[in-house]
């Protein structure tokens, strides 16, 4: 074996336990029994059961699941009449329209979580900040990244079964939903576990958009990692969320390769 060879596989072991090793650390340190992080005294899951006994760890669970849910399906929706819109359909504008929705995926997230509060303080909504405005600014960013992955389906996508269902008598209403939703549904799926994932984990436009009275887990997991600094109870929080959010990357990709 030549040393260029070995160089290279020792450089990407290292980069490799350089950015998954201390998540292997906070995992293995939730489930030990000593309140200190210097030392393994044991296995136990009574940092689990404590930390389910707070019931702002609850709240913050539900709001980051009623908020990603309610994203992934606007979304979705948006997405699949842009992409149905812009693959179909051919009209003036269809250029700079298509660059438009790629700019909530190029530009910074902090710079567009930013830019959201100054809309929503322009708007006179600075004293309204909660619910809705994250709500609203996850659906703004999250619409493009779904209107990309259906997009790639449509363009791949046989018209030659459209044809043939229009020439069997359905109308267009009749093929999209009979024959076009149903077989964009792999797309429709990984779009939708994508927006989830995107709004599920969203730290900087919800701390942002959001108010006294309403917050999401990464939030909870910000506030008690300031408040208390490294503890048990928030390694076994974000190993909660770090299980969930890869569990839906899992999901995607799965069905992305679809």
């Amino acid at each position: 074996m030549k040393f260029g060879d070995i160089f290279l596989k020792v450089f990407t072991f290292a980069i490799f336990a350089l950015i998954y090793g201390p998540i292997v650390v906070m995992v293995l340190f939730s489930f030990n029994s000593s309140r200190f992080l210097g030392a393994w005294t044991g296995f136990t899951i009574n940092w689990y059961v404590k930390l389910f006994e707070k019931p702002e760890v609850w709240g913050a669970l539900y709001n980051s699941v009623v908020v990603a849910a309610l994203t992934a399906v606007i979304s979705v929706v948006f997405g699949i009449l842009t992409a149905y819109a812009m693959v179909r359909y051919s009209f003036r504008g269809k250029g700079v329209i298509d660059s438009l929705l790629y700019i909530p995926i190029i530009i910074p997230e902090i710079a567009e979580a930013l830019t959201l509060l100054l809309f929503y303080l322009l708007l006179g909504w600075g004293f309204g900040l909660g619910f809705t405005t994250v709500l609203l600014g996850h659906i703004a960013y999250d619409i493009s990244y779904c209107y990309v992955v259906l997009r790639a389906r449509l363009i791949g996508f046989d018209r030659s079964l459209e044809e043939a269902a229009k020439t069997l008598g359905a109308n267009e209403i009749q093929t999209f939903f009979r024959i076009t939703l149903p077989l964009l549904m792999p797309g429709i799926l990984a779009a939708s576990l994508l927006a989830f994932t995107l709004s599920y984990d969203d730290f900087y436009k919800t701390a942002f958009t959001t108010g006294p009275g309403f917050e999401t887990l990464p939030l909870r997991i910000w506030a008690m990692a300031r408040k208390g600094g490294v503890t048990p109870e928030l390694n076994a929080l974000t190993t909660i969320a770090l299980g969930i959010s890869m569990s839906l990357a899992l999901l995607y990709q799965k069905f992305s390769k679809k």
